[in-house]
């Protein structure tokens, strides 16, 4: 999985990570299924303006202490044997440049999510038991906090995953261990890359010949 890519294959993934995010955000923000609030608390103060860049990693690890959100408790801890299933949905423009719970900065662009009780920032399998897709994850936030939920994700995310339009789907979610403070995702986008589905989509891209 982490055999590193080459220079042609790094550029064409760019251009095709580009042109999926980009014809998504020419459509208004309609709230799919799973876009309802992830909890009453409020979202934290903007940080960085729609269209600029957004800094990776600038957080810190942290499990935290038990809290209370909506009237249920939630435990942070270590558990590396993590392995659960249930509904992701996906949080995208509202919470965009704001800080996450750890000091980052969230990117809906980015290979992303936030969990309940997970380590921050940690990575985790993410499958869609619809269609098999698998994607590798930073977790760098709190959240979700609505339904029982199992997990939020991006919504670059959620559309490689193929469920940005329903909202929601059912997902396994497996611990695979820290990630980097520094925010290096080149991890999880070489994991993208060696997907089958993603390396057929990205065949039949009318670039990949050039």
């Amino acid at each position: 999985m982490r055999v590193p890519l080459r220079p042609f294959a790094v550029a064409c993934l760019g251009l095709f990570a580009a042109a999926l995010l980009a014809s998504g955000c020419s459509n208004s923000e309609r709230p799919a299924a799973g876009m309802e609030p992830r909890s009453s608390a409020p979202a934290s103060h903007r940080v960085i303006a729609y269209g600029q860049p957004v800094p990776k990693g600038g957080g810190s690890y942290k499990v935290g202490d038990p809290y209370q959100i909506d009237g249920q408790w939630h435990t942070p801890r270590e558990d590396p044997g993590y392995d659960r299933t249930g509904i992701a949905s996906y949080y995208a423009h509202d919470f965009h440049g704001r800080r996450t719970a750890n000091g980052e900065i969230f990117d809906m662009s980015a290979l992303s999510a936030a969990h309940p009780t997970l380590p921050l920032p940690s990575l985790v399998y993410v499958t869609n038991m619809e269609n098999g897709r698998t994607l590798l994850l930073r977790v760098n936030d709190r959240g979700p906090y609505v339904n029982n939920r199992v997990i939020d994700v991006s919504r670059a995310a959620a559309r490689y995953l193929g469920f940005e339009t329903r909202g929601t789907a059912r997902v396994r979610v497996r611990y695979a261990g820290r990630a980097p403070l520094t925010g290096d995702d080149r991890q999880e986008q070489r994991f993208l890359a060696s997907q089958s589905w993603f390396r057929v989509a990205l065949s039949h891209a009318p670039y990949a010949s050039r």
